[in-house]
């Protein structure tokens, strides 16, 4: 299928609207997992993707530990480069190989970062990466941002990667390191239940040029048709999800009880759930992707429809009103009318 392509910011990539993300293939055994995962279901996923239509591949050094970065490469192994997907990674977490569910270290040091982009080109099999991304602010112990930054651009003029952005960045980190040099996205987390990057974060990234891919727009599976509280009940022992304040009361049941009275409208399109989730977070000015994951090519199947999906006026007002019924989540309700929505220059 052909899907809408955005540019990313002032870069040269134009990436397709939704991008399949690989935290959840990275699978178990560490201390922000999703509980075993199958690696050829997970390559299956990548394929099933690709083939629909997809452009690009969102990844990390810190998921599983370097699994999901190997698990990318198996994928893609054997396809021509000019078929080949873009490649996002993502660095700035250190784990300790003797203790796997040990939290992971924010170390953003010139000399760290460059051992990391090595690591991940050899995980990778890639003698370049498309997009290089610091994965979140630095320790207070850390080095300068202003330095981390310095070396993540000397990486792009080496040519060792092609473009790099920030995520979990506030507009303080931002704007300092837009000072250095120009940022070229940053990955926020965005959904209808953590709505706050939209208050200020992306409108800020789109009077800057800087490109904007969005994580986890169904909330790690919240907003999806066959969630239940007796799934969380249910979910492995190293499920990262858990231990998330999102996944237990009272939480849960307002974020269930969203997605529940997102149903009209899914059922209006005749899609799922998931795509409404998703195409929510397309609507909203200055978002270029929506970063989705899959652990199977059915789970893709559930959102793909996203990609092609406009919402209407009406569909965001009820939407809208299913907020404030429910009171799940916090930050702003509706994306701007276009006559709002024009961007300070």
């Amino acid at each position: 299928m052909t899907m809408e392509k955005r540019k990313l910011g002032r870069s040269d990539l134009d990436i397709t609207i939704v991008g399949f993300g690989s935290w959840a293939i990275g699978g178990g055994d560490w201390a922000f997992g999703w509980g075993p995962q199958d690696e050829s279901a997970a390559i299956a996923a990548i394929h099933h993707a690709l083939a629909l239509g997809i452009n690009w591949i969102d990844t990390a050094a810190i998921y599983g530990l370097g699994q999901s970065e190997r698990v990318v490469a198996r994928a893609l192994k054997d396809m021509p480069a000019s078929q080949r997907p873009f490649v996002f990674t993502k660095c700035g977490l250190l784990w300790d190989e003797r203790d796997r569910w040990a939290q992971p270290k924010r170390v953003l040091r010139p000399d760290t970062l460059r051992k990391e982009v090595e690591a991940s080109l050899t995980r990778l099999g890639l003698e370049r990466i498309d997009l290089y991304q610091i994965h979140w602010p630095p320790a207070v112990d850390s080095a300068p941002i202003e330095e981390s930054w310095g070396e993540m651009g000397r990486l792009v003029d080496e040519g060792k990667v092609g473009a790099i952005g920030v995520s979990n960045f506030d507009l303080r980190l931002l704007e300092r390191c837009e000072a250095v040099r120009h940022v070229d996205s940053l990955q926020p987390p965005f959904s209808l239940i953590h709505r706050g990057s939209a208050a200020q974060l992306i409108p800020w990234c789109t009077a800057h040029d800087v490109g904007v891919i969005v994580y986890s727009p169904m909330q790690a599976g919240l907003l999806t048709d066959r969630f239940s509280a007796e799934r969380v009940a249910n979910l492995a022992d190293d499920d990262w999800r858990r231990r998330s304040m999102d996944f237990q009361a009272p939480q849960l049941e307002r974020n269930l009880a969203l997605r529940d009275a997102l149903r009209s409208v899914a059922k209006r399109h005749g899609l799922t759930v998931a795509a409404i989730a998703v195409a929510w977070t397309l609507t909203w000015p200055g978002v270029t992707g929506a970063i989705v994951g899959g652990r199977s090519p059915e789970q893709v199947d559930g959102w793909i429809a996203a990609a092609s999906l406009e919402l209407t006026p009406a569909d965001l007002d009820e939407i809208a009103r299913a907020i404030e019924h429910t009171g799940a989540g916090e930050g702003p309700i509706r994306p701007p009318r276009p006559s709002q929505s024009k961007s300070p220059r």
